[in-house]
């Protein structure tokens, strides 16, 4: 496959950003998208260029490191992660635009790289559970309904990987923190800091800048991982009790 490749380029987070065109051959239809990014940065290499900067960890669709906009759409036409899109997607000839995730609270670091550390800052607000001192407890000492249990397992898929907020018409964090807030509130581990988690966590998602949800549905839509839409009334019910508690005293 040949292709066109027209790539973000931005020296670094202070520096203006531009469009930059390549052009790429040889391309099988077996690569990933990453695999192909790497092949362009072997021949920018090569001609004594510098290679495009982009995050990839795993490459195994888990950490949630590789975050493109691909064509307009987080990760690409198909629903998962970037380092799981192949190239089969794509038809010789194609011209394909890559972008950084866009949001003010992901800042551009360098080319497609962006800073998504208000995604741990949020997790750090309140995204844990009491961990008391001693032997770890035995596992079946708490029961556990298997309806929560399906449905923490089911939140406890996002990966963090941002695709929520790049595809979101607002920018909003709602999915991604909703997420975290829910994989834990429905727990029993997670009920001693079931309110405080949620008026936390909700409070330095909007410190971070995020912009206000509308339930637009493209962040569920975007989501590798399927975290459903109903994730964040979910969590607006447990913000709304838990604001209440605290008007109470």
């Amino acid at each position: 496959m040949k292709l066109t490749l027209r790539v973000w380029r931005q020296r670094n987070a202070d520096a203006e950003g531009a469009m930059s065109t390549y052009e790429v051959d040889g391309i099988s239809q077996d690569m990933s998208f990453l695999e192909m990014l790497d092949t362009l940065n072997e021949e920018l290499i090569l001609t004594g260029e510098d290679p495009v900067a982009f995050d990839h960890d795993c490459r195994e669709g888990i950490c949630g490191a590789c975050s493109l906009v691909i064509n307009g759409d987080a990760h690409g036409p198909e629903r998962t992660t970037t380092c799981q899109l192949h190239m089969r997607s794509f038809r010789d000839g194609d011209t394909i635009d890559i972008e950084p995730w866009r949001a003010s609270a992901f800042p551009v670091v360098k080319d497609l790289v962006v800073d998504r550390s208000a995604f741990d800052r949020i997790i750090q607000a309140g995204g844990y559970i009491t961990a008391p001192t001693g032997a770890a407890p035995e596992a079946h000492a708490t029961p556990v309904p298997k309806p929560d249990a399906d449905l923490a397992f089911e939140h406890a898929e996002c990966i963090g990987c941002g695709a929520c907020v790049a595809a979101c018409p607002n920018g909003a964090a709602m999915l991604f923190t909703s997420a975290k807030v829910n994989h834990l509130n429905v727990l029993p581990q997670g009920a001693p800091e079931r309110e405080t988690r949620v008026l936390d966590m909700v409070g330095q998602m909007d410190a971070e800048g995020f912009g206000g949800c509308t339930l637009a549905g493209e962040c569920a839509t975007a989501c590798p991982k399927g975290i459903p839409l109903f994730s964040i009334t979910s969590m607006n019910k447990e913000w709304l009790r838990a604001t209440r508690r605290a008007a109470k005293g």
